[in-house]
């Protein structure tokens, strides 16, 4: 079941997915192409006879590489793409069931509530001209009272703008009225109307699983000591229209339908991404006790990659479909200090490439959110027009690796502090240099990074 008109991810074939990511992420050309293919080989799955296609289970991924080389990116794309429901989290947020921290399970029960409000907003785009309909009688009802109300009434003078004649036909003044509300003559007029209270009275319970369920009976609780209840706004027409709007779509959405189809899609085409999990690995030996911060999480991540059954406020959600994809920099620890039951449950590995100095210069001009694009545009709403000699983007990716090969390597994330540095003072006077055209050459960029480059310590330009 679709609303979307837009190509959904699951439709994509393995060479779309990666030309769609190769817009905004520069090589990786290994980690993409295992993503496009375990992203394609669900859609496969659904084509399958039923006596298959439980058989088939998903083949999580985890991606190993340093940090600013693109993990993160990958997901964030991804999500981007994807209709289907996504969820980005990181290991470290959670704790052992029983302890202070969110546990594992709430992972599930965040997804789930992605996947519902995504349903709903495209339930609600293909009702969009019911409500766009609906909010305008109900405006036209507030503007003209008495024309609803009262048989052969006028309308306020005030609320008649000026120059506009008024007929004693209801219609034809309704019709006057609509055009012109249309025309947003009146988004600045003030009425008043009635406005429901959304007072959300809710408590946070850390580790308990149930939380849903106690937050939802709060809510219910809340609404017994007035939470709920309408009361009397003076707001502009354009507010009235927002407020309306809301209302109207919530009714136009059937509820019931759009939790059956979120279910359905966190089942089917769910994707759980899984950032730092290398911090949840056990690392080294010596230290005994119980870590709930770690092994702890593992053990507890375990039952819900396997497959297992997780409760929420919409129902229970069956994880045994769900893709993982789990990434981590493993610079202190390694992939096999994860227990060896949640190794196995990752079968796919992939190692992301550090990035060079040629990396860097594709990362400055070729990405649709190139960073050089990103300035010139900050510093064009200044008037300031800034080109980027390309002899000085060279210099630019041959310092930034540079300082990445002598310093802690941070990858991509070395580009924003280098661009920083060197636009510092152009930054600081953009509003005294409005309507100037100025060219970044390699000798500016020397002159201003000089004491990046001569410094070998950096400590103060590290982030």
């Amino acid at each position: 079941m679709a609303y979307s008109t837009t190509k959904k991810l699951d439709e994509m074939k393995p060479s779309q997915i990666v030309k769609e990511l190769d817009k905004y992420i520069i090589g990786q050309d290994k980690a993409k192409r295992t993503i496009a293919v375990a992203i394609r080989n669900r859609t496969r799955r659904k084509r399958l006879p039923d006596e298959i296609r439980d058989e088939v289970s998903p083949k999580n991924i985890i991606m190993i590489g340093p940090t600013g080389v693109g993990k993160t990116e990958i997901a964030r794309r991804i999500a981007k793409l994807s209709n289907a429901p996504f969820i980005k989290v990181e290991a470290t947020k959670y704790t052992e069931v029983g302890y202070v921290g969110r546990d594992v399970e709430s992972i599930i029960r965040d997804l789930m509530s992605v996947a519902v409000q995504q349903v709903k907003t495209e339930l609600a785009e293909s009702q969009i001209e019911k409500v766009q309909a609906r909010v305008e009688e109900r405006l036209l009802d507030v503007l003209l009272p008495s024309v609803k109300n009262e048989e052969g009434a006028k309308p306020s003078a005030q609320i008649i703008p000026a120059g506009v004649a008024y007929t004693d036909s209801e219609t034809s003044t309704r019709e006057k009225f609509r055009q012109m509300l249309r025309d947003g003559k009146f988004d600045e007029r003030e009425v008043e109307i009635n406005v429901q209270s959304h007072k959300k009275v809710g408590i946070e319970v850390l580790g308990q699983a149930n939380m849903d369920e106690l937050q939802e009976a709060m809510q219910s609780l809340g609404s017994i000591f007035g939470n709920g209840k309408g009361h009397n706004r003076k707001l502009t027409i354009k507010r009235a229209r927002e407020i309306f709007t809301e209302e109207e779509t919530e009714k136009a959405v059937d509820n019931d339908r759009a939790i059956d189809e979120a279910k359905e899609r966190v089942e089917q085409m769910g994707i759980v991404f899984l950032d730092e999990i290398d911090k949840v690995a056990k690392t080294g030996g010596g230290g005994g006790g119980i870590d709930v911060s770690r092994e702890g999480v593992q053990r507890d991540i375990l039952p819900i990659v396997e497959g297992t059954s997780v409760s929420t406020k919409w129902g229970v959600i069956d994880t045994t479909h769900i893709l993982f994809i789990a990434s981590g920099a493993f610079h202190v620890s390694k992939p096999s200090d994860l227990i060896p039951e949640l190794q196995g449950r990752f079968p796919l590995r992939v190692e992301l490439d550090d990035l060079t100095a040629s990396d860097f210069y594709r990362i400055l001009t070729e990405p649709a959110n190139a960073i050089t694009m990103q300035y010139r545009e900050l510093l064009k709403t200044e008037g300031v027009d800034i080109v980027f000699d390309d002899e000085a983007i060279k210099r630019l990716s041959e310092i930034a690796y540079e300082v990445n090969t002598t310093n802690d390597n941070i990858g991509a994330r070395r580009l924003f502090t280098i661009m920083e540095k060197l636009l510092e003072e152009l930054s600081f006077s953009a509003d005294e240099l409005s309507g100037q055209k100025i060219t970044i050459t390699r000798s500016y960029v020397d002159e201003r990074l000089s004491d990046v480059i001569q410094d070998q310590d950096l400590s103060k330009f590290i982030l």
